[in-house]
């Protein structure tokens, strides 16, 4: 299922109803001419409703798929996903899913996700073609912190506290950075909260190993100022709604 908002950039908000070939037009389906002779032959959905009438009012808060993909105005598109396991952050893989199976990928098939997540790791990922937005949120001198839930084997204690906050060596070249480990549960399987600035392979899980300890489960539950949305289940995506992005605009000018 999909959940979407209704947020468009000023320069393509809606002013009034519009037809649809010009909708089409905008959307670069082609040319007013073309789009005239696609809807002659196969039908838009809107709202889920087949549509082949070239001067049907288009609304603003209409969802419009054409060829199973979501039709926009908009330039850059922006998506909060709850990745489940089981999928890959790429475009193409041809023995996993990918994100994109999930998220349709636009015309221009720039959409790119922001950083990685591992094959069995859930949560909040980002979706984007904003290079810009997408550089601010990953660029190690920005050191975004990433939030995540983590269950592991073994008991974690006051030790392992230490060791995360004073960079440990996860077999790299050099050690990683400090990290804040917050111990939730402890016994035979405990549970902790994580928060890494870096983005380095596998991070999370060998910063556990490094303490003797295996992870069982990882889920990202924020990334700088994006929260997962719990009322998405993992598979599912929507918009950034109109807080978000408004994180969009500041962290593309440097004031986070």
């Amino acid at each position: 299922m999909e959940h979407l908002f209704a947020w468009q950039t000023d320069a393509f908000s809606f002013v009034e109803d519009m037809r649809l070939d010009k909708y089409l037009c905008d959307a670069g389906v082609g040319t007013r001419s073309e789009v005239k002779k696609i809807l002659k032959k196969e039908p838009v959905y809107i709202n889920g409703n087949p549509e082949k009438d070239p001067g049907f009012q288009v609304k603003e808060e209409d969802e419009i798929v054409f060829r199973k993909e979501m039709l926009s105005r908009e330039e850059f598109f922006y998506y909060l996903f709850h990745k489940p396991a089981g999928c890959v952050c790429a475009a193409v893989d041809h023995v996993h899913d990918t994100v994109f199976k999930y998220i349709p990928m636009n015309r221009k098939k720039d959409l790119s996700t922001v950083g990685r997540l591992d094959l069995d790791t859930e949560g909040l990922l980002l979706v984007t073609n904003d290079g810009i937005f997408h550089h601010a949120m990953t660029s190690p001198k920005r050191e975004v912190p990433k939030l995540y839930y983590a269950e592991v084997t073994g008991t974690l204690i006051e030790e392992d506290i230490v060791k995360f906050a004073s960079g440990l060596d996860i077999g790299d070249d050099k050690s990683a950075k400090p990290a804040k480990l917050e111990i939730v549960s402890s016994g035979d399987t405990s549970v902790g909260l994580v928060t890494v600035t870096e983005g380095r392979f596998h991070e999370v899980k060998r910063l556990f190993l490094a303490c003797g300890k295996e992870v069982t489960y990882l889920k990202r539950l924020s990334m700088g100022d994006f929260q997962l949305d719990e009322a998405l289940k993992p598979g599912e995506y929507r918009k950034f709604n109109e807080k978000e992005m408004n994180y969009v605009k500041k962290y593309k000018s440097g004031t986070i």
